[in-house]
């Protein structure tokens, strides 16, 4: 089953709610598997550029399957950074976003910008936990 759009909507609403809670404006987004957006959501107030690197973040943890923190270390190294250019440089593997997989398969991500990086990722997982 494909992630659907209600489905990213509910992400999304989570994360809001897990930003709101830690009194900090974010943008959230969430993309397919093929790191194609599906829903997108910047708060009044939150920096433009996060909008960026939410969906930055949501492509690369879509693109390698696993939170976009744990490509850090990895990111410099010739096949990520040549996947990222191959892309069109669009990912950004620093840690706020979280896979989507069910049933074994990836079906996107959802990847958060404008907190601190570990805000990021919380705000993500409570996304997640709406589906």
């Amino acid at each position: 089953m494909a992630l659907t759009l209600a489905e990213a909507n509910r992400i999304v609403e989570g994360a809001l709610a897990q930003a709101a809670e830690f009194n900090i404006k974010v943008s959230v987004a969430v993309c397919d598997a093929g790191g194609r957006l599906v829903a997108l959501n910047r708060m009044d107030g939150a920096i433009w550029a996060g909008a960026y690197g939410s969906q930055g973040k949501a492509v690369a943890s879509a693109a390698f399957g696993r939170p976009s923190g744990e490509l850090t270390e990895r990111a410099d190294q010739p096949t990520p950074r040549g996947i990222a250019a191959a892309e069109g440089g669009h990912m950004i593997m620093g840690q706020g976003a979280l896979p989507i997989i069910r049933n074994g398969l990836i079906e996107g991500a959802c990847g958060v910008g404008g907190g601190t990086s570990q805000q990021d990722e919380d705000c993500a997982r409570a996304g997640l936990a709406k589906i």
